[in-house]
């Protein structure tokens, strides 16, 4: 049987590509965006515990109450914002079925929808199926800034929604406080929503701090926020996350909800909402990352590549103009099949396929694992 395809242009993942490439090559992986350390032992005993009392049936479709309360008392204590746990605080599985979820909810055929590029790559193929045509804003580089002006003028009657993602997955750029305000003056007379992706809330450097859209008064009230447990307690393969929205918002968002997957894991939630009792253990990740991005850079300091500022996430995009003038795509294969070390060429998160001689490296990894990528890149 053949189908007509919905996504005729999409083939496999590049985090798929470049993985399957690492494992055929022996190389290490720095391309695919997990850390490759466990999770905390606590946090695996929590699970383990939840399920041996029973906890094993259909959560609530909205997720655990208790999860919900302390993620509003969470979110209160860090961006001043109050969030009703019973209306409008959502749990999803993982960022991407909540990115999926707003999207659906909210996007009609005909809509226009802006995305900051270098964009994740789930976010044109979503806005696509949903009958949805994106609309790109390109981020100034190599600051990886927006220019507002620019921006400002792809915003108009068909606009619907407008997606962000900082914590900037690739570059690590983050939004100041003044950022907000001005996207706030340009939204002001428009009736356009925004999608939040902020699964990197919590990793940010270098004295700066998170400027959440649930931080700004105004933009809260227009904004579905999308957070992640992955990236915070290093459970990837778990997919628990959720969105937080104004009511009348996520009333939307949950009626999409209940009939893609209505409930999520039942016992991780309650080990998630015990966990999250104890706040340095998310408080204390600018630190670990940080330290973590600056011995990675203290390892390559002399090779040929050349850092680009990281200011959050776990990624570290490296300038190899030194050492190459091939695509980045190209580039990657070949750092891949030839010098063992598995990158991610930011070129595919663009619609036309920016290309400025960088990849993206992620340093969630072991010690052992960054001195073994480091000593192959030095060696360029």
């Amino acid at each position: 049987m053949v189908i007509a395809s919905k996504l005729p242009e999409i083939g496999l993942t590049i985090f798929s590509e470049m993985t399957r490439l690492a494992l055929q090559h022996g190389a290490i992986n720095l391309s695919q965006g997990f850390p490759d350390f466990d999770t905390h032992a606590e946090l695996k005993d929590l699970v383990a515990k939840y399920i041996r009392s029973g906890h094993n049936q259909y959560s609530p479709m909205q997720g655990v109450d208790a999860l919900r309360e302390i993620i509003a008392a969470k979110t209160r204590q860090l961006y001043d914002a109050v969030y009703d746990p019973a209306t409008e605080i959502t749990v999803t599985t993982g960022g991407t079925q909540a990115i999926y979820t707003a999207v659906t909810a909210t996007v009609h055929p005909g809509d226009e929808v802006i995305l900051v590029e270098p964009a994740y790559d789930c976010y044109a193929p979503i806005v696509r199926l949903n009958g949805g045509v994106p609309v790109f804003a390109t981020l100034d580089f190599p600051s990886y800034r927006i220019d507002w002006n620019a921006f400002g003028r792809l915003v108009n009657a068909k606009t619907r929604l407008i997606i962000l993602n900082f914590p900037h997955n690739p570059s690590g750029a983050v939004l100041s406080a003044q950022d907000l305000e001005i996207l706030a003056e340009i939204l002001r007379p428009n009736p356009v929503l925004i999608l939040s992706d902020e699964v990197y809330e919590h990793i940010v450097f270098d004295g700066l701090s998170h400027q959440s859209m649930s931080r700004h008064p105004e933009l809260r009230q227009r904004s579905f926020v999308v957070h992640s447990f992955a990236k915070t307690y290093h459970t990837t393969g778990w997919k628990v996350g959720y969105c937080i929205a104004p009511r009348a918002l996520s009333e939307e968002f949950r009626k999409i909800h209940q009939y893609m997957v209505f409930a999520v894991n039942t016992p991780i939630q309650y080990a998630y909402a015990e966990f999250l009792e104890d706040r340095q253990r998310y408080l204390s990740l600018p630190s670990f990352y940080q330290a973590k991005r600056d011995r990675f850079l203290d390892l390559i300091r002399n090779s040929r590549f050349r850092p680009l500022p990281c200011h959050g996430t776990y990624y570290q995009l490296l300038d190899y103009s030194q050492v190459s003038d091939e695509p980045e795509m190209q580039f990657a294969r070949r750092l891949t099949m030839e010098y063992g070390v598995a990158a991610i060429p930011p070129s595919v998160f663009y619609h036309r396929g920016g290309d400025h001689k960088v990849l993206r490296f992620c340093f969630a990894k072991k010690e052992e694992t960054l001195s073994a990528a480091a000593e192959r890149l030095n060696a360029i």
